[in-house]
């Protein structure tokens, strides 16, 4: 009689088995998940905790190649509505949500940017560089940014400039999740070296991360760290040193990730988590629950765990979503931030653009403390769009040096 209820034991727990690897893989949950379940939790903190906030956006006003009419709207919407939920809100410093806009160099339009400047500068956000590319080249894809680099600048007013070199910085977000050639398949790169391209054409950090479930999400997860080019092989930034107190910049670029993880307040059929991979859309509102999440998660820079670094993102032209991103929804989040974590004791918020939350990472790296507020420029400038003097339309762009 113990034999066969052996059996049928052994039999269900195979099925079982079977049902979870299958799970895994379908989510492309293999790349992450193990390095997810042994990481080392955030250290116990004493004292107030300061919470960076940043909204990062692969803002594509022609996604699915709209007319222009369609684009103009999607922008305008953006720039209206917008400025009325975020002008409700504030953080401890008096600053409205930051809104970063990635803006895709394939669907540049001279007045969907000049809208987006403008409200850049009267202080909603900043303008940085997405881009969608495939089979592409080295030569290519170096005149095609440092092209798209000046024009943002000279005609927008978008992008700071290195303090002692002059070069124009930019953070970046890989269209399709892809950077550094990281799909198996080879698709929608076509560059192993990108990592170091980028960092020679004046990125000061990559953005893109978290893409699960896409297969490019990397093996390491929620944190801030310095990944190397992987002597010409895909995916160098799968792994990476962490950013640290004291430490001293390594590789060829800085990752700054957002949360991953699995969210088992919200679960598929009352059993299976949800993946929580920062994304806010209609299907995946930012709950009050997803808020905790992100803030216990507790990014940092080691050594500095007082200071948390939640890096969320969307699509934000997507009309299905927008509702979302311009309502209730988002504006509900940003309530909850500011009642359940901006007390000035035991927490304090600062939304941050890109730019700022890199200098506040660079400010932790150098040994400072206190009040983050104070590094907000520490290593870049704020650009011209962002002090309300973006460049005059119509601006010619200079010819590269």
């Amino acid at each position: 009689m113990i034999a066969p209820l052996l059996v049928a034991a052994c039999a269900a727990l195979a099925l079982f088995a079977a049902a979870v690897a299958f799970a895994i893989r379908a989510r492309n949950m293999q790349y992450w998940l193990w390095g997810y379940l042994t990481r080392r939790k955030a250290p116990r903190v004493e004292g107030t905790k300061h919470i960076m906030f940043c909204f990062v956006d692969h803002f594509e006003p022609n996604w699915g190649r709209v007319d222009m009419d369609r684009q103009r709207h999607r922008v305008d919407r953006w720039c209206t509505e917008y400025r009325a939920m975020a002008s409700r809100h504030r953080d401890a410093d008096g600053r409205p949500p930051q809104h970063c806009f990635f803006y895709p160099e394939e669907e540049y339009v001279e007045e969907h940017l000049d809208k987006l400047a403008h409200l850049c500068a009267d202080g909603f956000g900043e303008i940085e560089i997405h881009l969608h590319h495939d089979d592409d080249t080295p030569e290519n894809f170096v005149a095609t940014l440092d092209r798209f680099n000046r024009l943002l600048h000279q005609r927008h007013g978008a992008l700071p400039r290195d303090p002692v070199t002059g070069q124009l910085k930019f953070a970046f977000i890989h269209g399709n999740w892809c950077l550094a050639n990281s799909r198996p398949d080879g698709r929608w790169c076509g560059i192993n070296n990108e990592l170091v391209l980028l960092r020679e054409l004046g990125c000061y950090a990559d953005f893109t991360l978290p893409s699960a479930p896409s297969d490019t999400q990397t093996r390491m997860s929620n944190s801030i760290y310095y990944a190397a080019d992987a002597c010409g092989k895909p995916k160098g930034h799968d792994t990476g040193v962490p950013m640290r107190v004291g430490g001293k910049p390594s590789g060829d670029l800085l990752i700054i990730q957002g949360v991953l993880g699995l969210n088992w307040k919200q679960r598929r059929f009352g059993i299976i988590p949800r993946i929580e991979n920062s994304d806010i859309r209609q299907g995946c509102p930012p709950t009050r629950s997803r808020v905790d999440q992100w803030v216990d998660t507790g990014i940092h820079v080691e050594g500095r765990p007082e200071w948390i670094f939640i890096k969320i993102h969307t699509h934000g032209t997507q009309e299905r979503d927008m509702d979302t991103l311009l309502g209730k929804p988002v504006d509900d989040m940003h309530d909850y931030l500011e009642q359940r974590y901006n007390d000035g004791k035991d927490h304090v918020l600062h939304y941050v653009t890109a730019r700022e939350m890199y200098n506040i990472a660079k400010a932790a790296e150098a040994g400072m403390t206190g009040n983050p507020n104070l590094y907000r420029d520490f290593e870049l400038a704020p650009p011209v769009h962002a002090t309300g003097a973006a460049a005059a339309p119509g601006t010619p762009v200079a010819a590269a040096s």
